[in-house]
């Protein structure tokens, strides 16, 4: 405190010096203070420490690294024992889906041959009458029926995935990845423009048919399809013009130019396309009306006659006249 000419105290300007900038002081005295007081302490002849010291610290170091060592081997023989029981487990479940699809396959292709038996059978039994021809198109129309004509393929797969220019590694989102929706839009605007059956990697679509993702597979009626997706449709002879001019092909363009999506439409001649797995049919059934309450027998005096119109035995109105049935089934 520096005294003032009229006698009051007051703080000193230098009292406390503003602290220097920190990348100044780092270039004046780059040397950790401690490493300082370490070198000035062994310049000045300062005694080593001790040797009981020094092997105490030795000592910890060696009990410390034997320690990590024996829980990285720990470690280790665990997972290298739970790795072969998870292999197999997975080899098991891979063989096992493997079967189970092949079977699959091997019904279908059982059951296609039943219903070509089947339409053999029905065409030489209508083979007198129109029955049969308009039973084939509309087989054909509704999916179940085989068909073969020209029409085009629209193929469509995967950008590649965007690499993150920090890590040098692939990013985990791919916004140019083909959706289930995106497979709804072209088989919806291929209907639109007058396709007569359309299929999506070979699986026909029909009217029940169902474009979904599960986990991260597209599914076409339950059943797993991979990229590259081709879209094939068989139509009028304008079908690759018009969907080239359509909305959707051109959205899909903006995805090359913007995603490096890969998109594609060709004309196809000659393509047959097998037909769809037969739906299991619901019928409806009419909903019974809720019978009357029958009149119980005290409501009635013994021996009255009974009126005409009274209601019979199921609810309705008896017409007049008409006998009477009693108990027990006969007639008075």
């Amino acid at each position: 405190m520096n005294a003032d000419p009229t006698g009051e105290a007051r703080p000193a300007v230098n009292a406390h010096p503003r602290p220097a900038d920190f990348l100044t002081e780092l270039f004046r005295s780059p040397l950790d203070p401690g490493y300082a007081q370490a070198a000035r302490k062994r310049a000045a002849g300062a005694p080593p420490p001790a040797a009981w010291r020094r092997a105490t610290a030795r000592g910890v170091g060696l009990v410390a690294l034997v320690l990590i060592g024996f829980l990285l081997a720990v470690a280790y023989r665990y997972v290298a024992a739970a790795e072969p029981e998870a292999s197999r487990a997975k080899a098991g479940l891979v063989a096992d889906v493997r079967a189970r699809r092949a079977t699959a396959d091997e019904l279908q292709k059982h059951a296609d041959a039943l219903r070509e038996e089947v339409v053999r059978e029905r065409d030489a039994a209508l083979a007198d009458s129109d029955e049969s021809a308009r039973l084939r198109n509309l087989e054909a129309g509704t999916g179940l029926a085989r068909v073969h004509g020209d029409g085009v393929v629209v193929r469509v797969s995967d950008a590649p995935a965007p690499v993150d220019p920090v890590t040098g590694k692939q990013s985990a989102t791919n916004p140019g990845r083909v959706l289930d929706r995106d497979l709804q839009d072209i088989s919806n605007e291929l209907w639109r423009l007058g396709a007569e059956a359309v299929t999506v990697n070979g699986e026909r679509l029909t009217a029940t048919s169902t474009i979904r993702t599960a986990g991260g597979a597209i599914l076409v009626d339950f059943r797993p399809v991979t990229a590259p997706y081709q879209v094939a449709a068989i139509g009028p002879g304008d079908l690759r013009d018009a969907f080239n001019a359509s909305a959707t092909a051109k959205r899909f363009r903006t995805y090359v130019a913007t995603y490096r999506m890969q998109f594609s439409v060709d004309r196809r001649n000659g393509m047959t396309f097998a037909a769809a797995v037969q739906p299991r049919l619901r019928y409806a059934q009419p909903l019974r009306p809720p019978e009357s309450p029958r009149p119980s027998v005290s409501a009635r005096p013994t021996g009255s006659p009974t009126p005409p119109d009274a209601p019979g035995p199921s609810g309705s109105p008896r017409p007049a006249g008409s006998p009477v049935p009693s108990a027990s089934g006969g007639r008075r």
